[in-house]
């Protein structure tokens, strides 16, 4: 029988992508079957992994700070987020996200994958998705 599940935080996880997340909702905290949500902490200077999320799409909430990110095939876009600021990234789209100041950021972040790992590729380097090809982190 399906029921509703309040998940406490508190416990935490490194990601593959380099980054500490907060455990919050998902196929294996709330046995949800389309969605993932949890709550980044990125400290001044933190840098994720080139990556991209292979079969979902991501929406992120900037709830403190402020961060930047590189996106595209080749990482070639820069944009910067503020606190208030929402953001999507559509499957399949590499980015890198970094905290370039000298405050903690704090974002909400909502995927329409349950299984938040599952679909992480991981790139080699800043030369975008051909590189993810052989690196596969699952």
């Amino acid at each position: 029988m399906k029921q509703c599940k309040v998940i406490r935080g508190g416990k935490g996880y490194k990601g593959k992508q380099g980054l500490d997340y907060f455990t919050g909702v998902s196929a294996e905290s709330a046995a949800s079957e389309g969605i993932c949500m949890h709550l980044l902490v990125m400290p001044p200077g933190a840098e994720a992994k080139p990556h991209y999320h292979e079969a979902h799409e991501t929406a992120i909430y900037m709830l403190e700070g402020s961060t930047s990110f590189r996106h595209g095939p080749n990482l070639e876009h820069l944009d910067h987020v503020a606190e208030g600021d929402f953001v999507y990234i559509p499957a399949g789209v590499p980015h890198q996200p970094f905290n370039p100041t000298d405050k903690v950021a704090r974002a909400l972040i909502a995927r329409t994958d349950p299984n938040e790992q599952e679909s992480v590729v991981l790139l080699d380097d800043r030369s975008g998705a051909a590189a993810g090809a052989s690196t596969r982190a699952r």
